[in-house]
């Protein structure tokens, strides 16, 4: 059969929801329910589906390997688990390779050949159960070797018709299969042999990207649709089209086989772009190795913005040194706490990921490790179930405003999104990250880093916020309308001139508040910025042009003209309760850190935001801070942790040493009346003085990671 007939012939989606109640009508499908009865009466406690101490076990083992699972003995796999500390491990269906880890009736060619269990599955499942483990079950989705090779028709190709993915002679298994092909049905019918065979309480569907898609039947859908498929961009927001549709019918047909399984689509980063397919996720777990090309800031950035969605959700780092598949390697100890315990701090459950040997054996030293983390989150739990961030700021997002089209993924991490993270951070500031559709009420301060648009829609809710007493503050292209051709509101006070004529320029401090701990001086702005004139604001700070700008007919020195020390645009303006800044600080920040931008941006954060959250005095500037409320135990929670990522090799940062603090001063806002002060889980009282609706004590030592209970 040629590739059009069979791809006209499987009809993409029709009858999905049939197939689902064929499914759930099937007298030897219907067993699964009966299964999961009965492995469930048992130990496992399902009324936690979401748990503190989980592993995310891979298992993608080629079939090219000998002996798999020859060594695995199911009561050593739980007991490992168990002395761990772990209370929840992902467990593998499917693989990336394509191999199926269950007994299947449906598709035996899809059994590993070399599996010496062919129950592997089964047995992880049952032994983990009867020592209260749960086990969510991993399934591949849009990376399968086997079926890519078995299928070519159903891969995602690019306008040259080459699959997206790795290159014909470069190892791996990272060609994209589309879901709306075919292969759907396929998967459709694997999960409900899946449901059969094994009790299934939680679903992780890996690998969901979005690339401009060109195969046929894309293209076929496109034209359907009148869409001009020549524009990449035109491609790739079909496929977001495409990807939404896919999570609505495929959880509606989980939901057929059960309805209480926790559902999760993971396409490695969650940003605003999820906002569409939320609803079709029970929960979120947000990978993020910060040695696997994600990093440090990543999981502060996602996390914040993660937690304003309504869902659980759960961070995810690895034990690996570098990244998924770094077998025999180990993490430091120092920074896979650190990983965890912001992950508690940040309001989520913690996820360790490793793979299995394919033998079948954990590794011991890995689970040392991992335990030895995990007990410290086991006591740690109780001043987190349930907490709930308290946020001064919000975030924009400038995930939500990137044009996506021509790229398969936004960055993880946008420029100016580490910058401002990093600063308000090192700020020890209270903050969200949020987007457009997100409610603002709570918030005292809104931050627009860099390239935050402003469209008729957001300029009504800003204009409202200010309006109700809130604060903005905006950098560089942020507060312009869609066409960047003027500022959208009024708020800023501000008329657009254009690009500045000159770059590098200078910020001319001379004894400016927002100049505070820094000398008065000038000081240079790398990034170019836009030049504005004042029509209701002032100016704060006045940029110094230099003698003139850098190039090869006029030059001076080896890097940019210094200043001619006359003043000559606005650099930071104030109208009302709304400042802004011409230059992209937030992305230059980010580049080189300069110590005087995080000074100047965060006085201007302090003018608008007096009486913050948290004040620290005496934390090093790599402190984190985290205040979180538990309200059913009446008490504040704070988080503070002190680790220091350096660069040590050239390709990411590592944690080694705990280097302790002695003597923080706390100033923490509080709502009413407080009754004690305590470190937590040691339970040692701290003194403290209440006054002006603060409450304030000194931290005698901070050792990587301690919580400050403050009881009502």
């Amino acid at each position: 059969m040629n590739r059009r007939n069979f791809i006209q012939k499987s009809a993409l989606t029709a009858g999905a929801l049939g197939l689902a109640q064929s499914v759930a009508a099937n007298p030897a499908l219907r067993g699964a329910a009966q299964t999961t009865t009965a492995l469930t009466d048992g130990p496992l406690d399902q009324s936690l589906p979401l748990r503190f101490r989980q592993v995310h076990l891979d298992y993608h083992t080629s079939g090219q390997i000998p002996g798999v699972a020859a060594d695995f003995d199911a009561e050593r796999f739980a007991a490992t688990l168990k002395k761990a500390s772990v209370n929840s491990v992902t467990v593998f269906g499917r693989c990336h390779h394509g191999y199926i880890y269950h007994e299947t009736n449906q598709f035996p060619e899809r059994r590993h050949p070399f599996n010496q269990h062919p129950k592997l599955l089964e047995e992880q499942v049952a032994a983990c159960h009867k020592v209260n483990i749960r086990t969510p079950i991993y399934v591949t989705v849009q990376w399968d070797e086997f079926t890519a090779r078995e299928h070519p028709e159903w891969l995602m190709r690019d306008e040259e018709g080459r699959p997206f993915g790795n290159k014909t002679f470069e190892p791996g298994f990272y060609e994209h299969l589309c879901i709306h092909t075919p292969y759907l049905n396929f998967l459709k019918m694997y999960l409900a042999e899946l449901f059969e065979k094994v009790p299934v309480h939680g679903l992780f569907l890996d690998i969901h990207h979005v690339y401009p898609n060109a195969n046929e039947a894309c293209l076929a859908g496109m034209r359907t649709k009148g869409l001009d498929a020549s524009k990449p961009e035109v491609r790739f927001a079909y496929y977001q089209s495409v990807m939404t549709d896919y999570k609505k019918e495929l959880t509606a047909f989980i939901r057929k086989l059960d309805k209480d399984c926790t559902i999760f689509y993971n396409g490695g980063h969650i940003g605003p772009g999820i906002r569409p397919s939320l609803s079709y996720n029970s929960h979120l777990e947000l990978e993020s190795l910060p040695s696997g090309g994600w990093g440090y800031l990543h999981f502060p950035l996602t996390g914040r913005y993660a937690r304003t969605l309504g869902l659980d959700n759960m961070g995810m780092t690895g034990k690996f040194h570098t990244s998924w598949g770094d077998f025999h390697s180990l993490k430091n100890q120092a920074a896979l706490e650190f990983e965890c315990f912001n992950m508690l701090a940040l309001n989520a459950k913690c996820s360790v990921g490793d793979q299995l040997h394919p033998r079948g054996v954990l590794d011991a030293a890995t689970y040392d490790l991992i335990g030895g983390v995990y007990a410290q989150v086991a006591q740690k739990e109780a001043w987190c179930e349930n907490a709930k961030a308290i946020a001064d700021i919000g975030v924009f997002s400038a995930e939500e405003f990137f044009n996506r089209g021509t790229v398969a993924e936004s960055a993880r991490t946008p420029e100016q999104m580490m910058g401002v993270v990093r600063m308000l951070q090192e700020g020890k500031h209270q903050f969200d990250v949020v987007d457009s559709q997100s409610n603002l009420a709570s918030y005292q301060l809104l931050i627009l880093p860099d390239q935050i648009p402003v469209d008729a829609a957001l300029k009504t809710k800003l204009e409202d916020f200010v309006g109700k007493g809130g604060a903005v503050l905006a950098s560089y292209k942020s507060g312009l309308a869609p066409d960047g051709k003027a500022f959208a509101t009024p708020l800023f006070g501000l008329e657009l001139v254009g690009e500045a004529p000159f770059s590098p320029d200078f910020l001319a401090l001379n004894g400016s508040g927002l100049g505070q701990g820094l000398p008065a001086t000038e000081l240079v702005m790398y990034l170019q910025g836009m030049e504005v004139k004042t029509t209701t604001a002032q100016a704060l700070l006045m940029a110094n042009a230099p003698y003139f700008n850098r190039t090869w007919e006029h030059f001076s020195s080896h890097r940019h003209t210094p200043s001619a020390g006359k003043a000559s645009y606005p650099a930071v303006t104030q109208n009302g309760k709304v400042v802004y800044f011409m230059h992209p600080i937030c992305t230059q920040y980010a580049r080189s850190a300069p110590r005087w931008c995080r000074e100047v941006f965060l006085n201007a954060v302090k003018a608008l935001l007096p009486e913050p959250a948290v004040r620290l005095v005496g934390a090093p500037s790599a402190t984190v801070a985290a205040l979180n409320h538990q309200m059913a135990q009446n008490r504040h929670v704070l988080h503070l942790l002190h680790y220091v990522p350096e660069r040590r090799g050239s390709e990411f940062d590592v944690i080694e040493d705990v280097l302790p603090v002695q003597n923080i001063q706390a100033s923490i806002r509080v709502p009413k009346p407080v009754r004690k002060v305590s470190t937590v889980p040691e339970g040692r009282t701290l003194a403290f003085k209440q006054g002006n609706g603060r409450v304030s004590f000194t931290l005698p030592e901070l050792r990587g990671h301690q919580i400050v209970e403050i009881g009502f």
